[in-house]
């Protein structure tokens, strides 16, 4: 499996050039099974990286664009009435919105209302839908990978604190380096699909894997202190919840799994850190308040400089 792993990140790296931190991130999301949240600009490769991720799995790929006028039936799907000559002929049938997809883009999430972005919380959190009172079990694997513009732009609505919580990890790309861009200018097969590598039952085999990686009593402690601090400090005014805790557990596990571990050190905490904290450690109201600097996109969001600052203020020694 490991050389499928590497395999895997070299052709990603194919389609995304120069973000290889980036590619490990996602694909850490994807094998602990959580769902990703990337922010950008337009532009950056976010649709491509989604597409690529579908690609090398084999798996099922769908794409639902996010404007002001989506409907969560255009998502989700709708009961249509067939009507015919005999009266068992009369009945609602379930037509399948592109939520039914193991690998969902949710494009421009933010620029959707919030009772479209709402509709997605149920099939984030139970990987199922209700419609008309009815339960709808969603494929599997089933992985959510939504894009948002950055909130400083028009027409977009801030994503509130229960739905950024369901968001596993949140990343950005953020503009190639001049070598990385000037590759990229030369490929000839950009727009090439990427060839299959592993299948879904790969996957799951993998993500099973990820489960078998040796966490022990001291790391969880780690965990347990950082997002105690989280909560028991003003400087932080949105807590980490148990299930950031978790996310933090799950994905130091595949972070040590996809380096070719058996088991998980702080090391492989703090690296999956600020991916998995940033965008919880924040009130809608700050992330609105941001933006970027398009000039070097070197700004830094107040998540991840309060993610930053919370790693800083726990020794893992201390554990």
């Amino acid at each position: 499996m490991r050389l499928d792993i590497e395999e895997i990140l070299q052709a990603l790296g194919e389609k995304i050039i120069g973000k290889q931190h980036q590619l490990k991130l996602a694909l850490t999301c994807l094998l602990s099974n959580g769902h990703l949240l990337i922010e950008d600009l337009p532009g950056m490769g976010k649709t491509t990286l989604s597409h690529a991720l579908s690609q090398v799995f084999g798996l099922q790929y769908s794409r639902i664009q996010f404007t002001s006028d989506l409907l969560p039936s255009d998502m989700l799907g709708v009961n249509i009435f067939h009507t015919g000559e005999a009266d068992t002929d009369k009945q609602f049938t379930f037509r399948h919105g592109p939520i039914f997809s193991q690998v969902v883009l949710a494009d421009e999430l933010n620029r959707a209302s919030p009772k479209t972005q709402s509709a997605l919380l149920e099939a984030m959190e139970e990987r199922q839908v209700s419609i008309d009172g009815t339960t709808h079990s969603l494929p599997s694997p089933f992985f959510v990978i939504a894009t948002q513009n950055p909130s400083s732009q028009s027409g977009t609505y801030p994503l509130p604190e229960s739905q950024l919580d369901r968001f596993f990890m949140r990343i950005s790309l953020g503009y190639p380096e001049w070598d990385a861009e000037k590759a990229m200018l030369k490929q000839s097969n950009a727009s090439t699909a990427l060839s299959q590598i592993l299948d879904e039952g790969s996957l799951t085999a993998l993500q099973k894997s990820v489960d078998d990686v040796h966490a022990s009593d001291a790391l969880i402690n780690y965990i347990l202190m950082l997002v105690n601090e989280s909560r028991s400090n003003s400087a932080y005014p949105n807590p980490l919840s148990p299930r950031a805790s978790r996310a933090l557990l799950q994905g130091a596990k595949a972070w040590a799994f996809i380096s070719n571990k058996a088991f998980a050190t702080p090391d492989d905490v703090q690296a999956v850190f600020t991916a998995i904290t940033a965008h919880r450690l924040t009130s809608s109201s700050q992330h609105q308040g941001t933006g970027f600097d398009n000039s070097t996109y070197a700004r830094e969001s107040a998540g991840e400089t309060l993610s930053k600052k919370l790693l800083e203020s726990i020794d893992p020694l201390a554990a």
